[in-house]
């Protein structure tokens, strides 16, 4: 580990294995709630928790670069800044139609 060795760069020792394998098992669990979204669109609770997921991303990987200057604007940091932005950019305006269709049930059903 990096309490043993020498580095050569302070950030090659930043990230230890518990960090590593705490973010993939939120990765693992972001997946799993986008595709359970993607099951269940209609859904509006599973539909804001997908999109909290993406903001969340967004500002983590964005505090990265920008506050806490761990990451460069590299293809590996921006592809996920992507993919949150245009995301979240998606699912609200997915978020209109499933509130229009929210509510045009309920008048139906009254």
């Amino acid at each position: 580990g990096c309490a043993r060795s020498p580095c050569a760069s302070p950030l090659l020792c930043a990230v230890n294995g518990l960090q590593a394998r705490t973010f993939g098992v939120w990765t693992l669990l972001s997946s799993v709630i986008r595709c359970l979204c993607a099951i269940d669109i209609r859904n509006q609770t599973l539909y804001y928790i997908t999109l909290f997921t993406f903001f969340l991303a967004l500002v983590h990987f964005l505090s990265e670069v920008f506050i806490y200057h761990t990451a460069a604007l590299t293809i590996g940091v921006m592809a996920p800044l992507m993919v949150a932005s245009f995301s979240i950019l998606g699912m609200l305006i997915g978020l209109q139609y499933l509130e229009v269709e929210a509510l045009s049930q309920n008048k139906k059903k009254n």
